[in-house]
């Protein structure tokens, strides 16, 4: 199992901090470095960054957003970013939701899964580098009628073969990903749960492929909190405020995948108070609200033999690339937290 780094957002106030642990993580020899975006920074050009300072560790989006971008734009960023990067990059993307996508990018939220897979295709056919066309429901290339014509990416990437990751977490989504993807990036993934809430799902997409799990990236992002295996409710509480606002707020009452998922994983009641008490302006009751038990179950929480052995039972149900988001008020937390992770695995025997 290898291990990946997540540096979030950009432009929060950290940015020389993350920078330098993106170069700390490539020097402990991490597998990958992930970033994000929203509604503030763009991850291409925080990658690209990263990828100037650091030298062997991969870059990924994580993700990509799809509303953002027309899928040959997406192509383009990812073959230069693998030719700049010397073949590091990793292509990560997902469709956001429908507040992101209907109130910043101004593109109706409909048809994710259709969208999604037309995507995939369209990204995966102009890096063959071959004159492009397609017809599909939501891209058609060229235009008809029109003067368009079909053209070829001219960009060389490094690699034939650039990884595609899918952002994942219904089932049919999760499906999706397993049939179209190299790999999964998941969200509060706990252990012992995963085969019920995210494993079956993209088996049976692998199966409509024709494929196994085998050389699938499983790649959950847990959050880190290094410290004192006395005090894990203190390091839980680091990630209440973090939880909440994806159970409670990331999306509308009817639509926030991450409070189904919280459903699907035995926390029904707990999800709906935490809604209710989020949505109602009330974030540190939500934050209060949110269990210990599920905190604890989808992070690495205390000293490194708690966390060796927790990477233990995430390598056992097949995750391939475990994501970590280290917490800290300080560089000097966070890097201690991802210095824990690295000999974690190093004690764990994952190394």
């Amino acid at each position: 199992m290898q291990l990946g780094i997540n540096l979030g957002y950009w432009g929060a106030g950290m940015d020389t901090d993350n920078l330098a642990v993106a170069q700390e993580a490539d020097r402990l020899g991490y597998a990958v470095c992930w970033a994000a975006e929203a509604y503030g920074s763009d991850a291409a050009t925080v990658l690209t960054w990263v990828a100037a300072h650091t030298e062997r560790i991969d870059v990924g989006s994580a993700i990509f957003q799809i509303p953002a971008r027309q899928p040959t734009m997406t192509a383009m960023t990812a073959a230069t970013l693998d030719s700049l990067s010397g073949g590091r990059f990793r292509l990560g993307i997902g469709v956001s939701g429908p507040q992101v996508s209907e109130g910043w990018y101004g593109v109706k939220f409909d048809k994710p899964l259709a969208r999604t897979r037309e995507y995939v295709e369209i990204v995966r056919r102009a890096m063959t580098r071959e004159r492009l066309t397609y017809e599909g429901e939501h891209w058609t290339l060229p235009l008809p009628g029109g003067p368009g014509k079909p053209l070829k990416l001219t960009v060389h990437p490094e690699r034939e073969h650039i990884p595609l990751y899918i952002a994942a977490i219904g089932p049919k989504n999760l499906e999706q990903t397993g049939e179209i993807a190299d790999g999964a990036l998941l969200v509060f993934s706990s252990a012992d749960l995963l085969e019920e809430t995210a494993l079956q799902y993209l088996r049976a997409g692998r199966e409509k492929a024709g494929k196994t799990l085998e050389g699938f990236d499983l790649c959950p992002t847990l959050p880190l909190a290094f410290g004192d295996d006395k005090d894990l409710a203190t390091l839980a509480d680091t990630f209440r405020p973090y939880t909440s606002l994806y159970v409670g707020g990331m999306g509308s009452r009817k639509q926030n995948f991450y409070n189904q998922l919280a459903q699907r994983m035995g926390y029904e009641k707990e999800a709906a108070e935490i809604q209710d008490k989020y949505l109602s302006g009330d974030k540190q009751g939500a934050a209060a609200a949110v269990p210990h038990e599920m905190i604890d179950r989808c992070s690495l929480l205390g000293s490194v033999d708690r966390i060796a052995d927790r990477m233990k039972e995430y390598a056992e149900v097949g995750v391939t690339t475990l994501t970590l988001a280290p917490a800290g008020w300080t560089l000097d937390e966070r890097i201690a937290a991802l210095r824990a992770g690295a000999e974690a695995l190093e004690r764990a025997g994952l190394a």
